[in-house]
């Protein structure tokens, strides 16, 4: 479980937002939403203690991550996996190599095991027969999912996606989002999905956080969302050219 309490952030002058509070339970898919700029990608680098908040906590699993050492920082972070928005795929290396590096990095695995591992994880994915390309020769839907399979090679508790569909046209953009909720299902993975997209905040939320005006604005569930008055929410979802009713 992951408890995000009181969180206060800035950048010099500049708040980005204050007390800041949710909650997410184990096996949960969370869509933080907002307009660009509203600190959605800072409160993802809060959450696994990339950044440090100007006050507040974040609890994983019922330990303050900002008050540990490096060295049980470095652990709780072996919990997470991470879909970058770019994908962040080495150039230098063919598809199979970006997914081994964080099994050749973390563990003392053989090269066997790293091999099936890796095969099975790009198998997850439908991507088996791209082990050996190198990832300028994959499309943009085929790097976000070399980038989930790396994501889920040391089998994490939690998976961060920030903007996972940016970029993508329409249909490999509901692949991603197929993907993400098998994920979700298939390894019982609590997921926190960064987005603009309300396609994929229907297609795979079961929360949403609504940051706007420095603060979380609006906290509720899937048919909470679908059923409020909020009027800022609302407009947020209108001009997203979606409707929700």
């Amino acid at each position: 479980m992951i408890e995000i309490k009181n969180l206060t952030k800035s950048f010099g002058d500049v708040l980005v937002w204050e007390d800041v509070s949710f909650r997410i339970e184990n096996g949960e898919t969370i869509a933080v939403i907002g307009r660009s700029g509203c600190g959605k990608s800072v409160l993802l680098k809060h959450i696994n203690a990339l950044l440090s908040p100007d006050s507040g906590q974040v609890l994983i699993d019922g330990n303050d991550i900002h008050e540990m050492d490096y060295v049980d920082q470095r652990k709780i972070r072996q919990k997470f996996g991470i879909l970058f928005q770019g994908s962040a795929l080495f150039d230098s290396i063919n598809t199979y190599e970006n997914i081994a590096f964080p099994l050749r990095y973390f563990t003392k695995l053989k090269e066997k095991e790293i091999h099936d591992k890796v095969m099975r994880s790009l198998e997850y994915v439908n991507l088996e027969q791209a082990a050996q390309k190198q990832t300028s020769e994959l499309s943009g839907g085929m790097r976000k999912r070399v980038g989930l399979a790396r994501a889920i090679i040391l089998e994490p508790e939690y998976i961060m996606y920030d903007e996972p569909t940016s970029g993508l046209d329409p249909e490999t953009a509901e692949e991603i989002n197929e993907l993400i909720i098998r994920m979700a299902e298939t390894f019982d993975i609590t997921s926190i999905v960064i987005t603009h997209d309300m396609h994929s905040v229907l297609d795979v939320a079961d929360k949403v956080a609504f940051l706007h005006n420095q603060k979380l604005w609006w906290f509720g569930t899937l048919e909470e969302m679908k059923n409020s008055d909020d009027k800022d929410l609302l407009n947020f979802i209108t001009a997203s050219e979606y409707q929700i009713k």
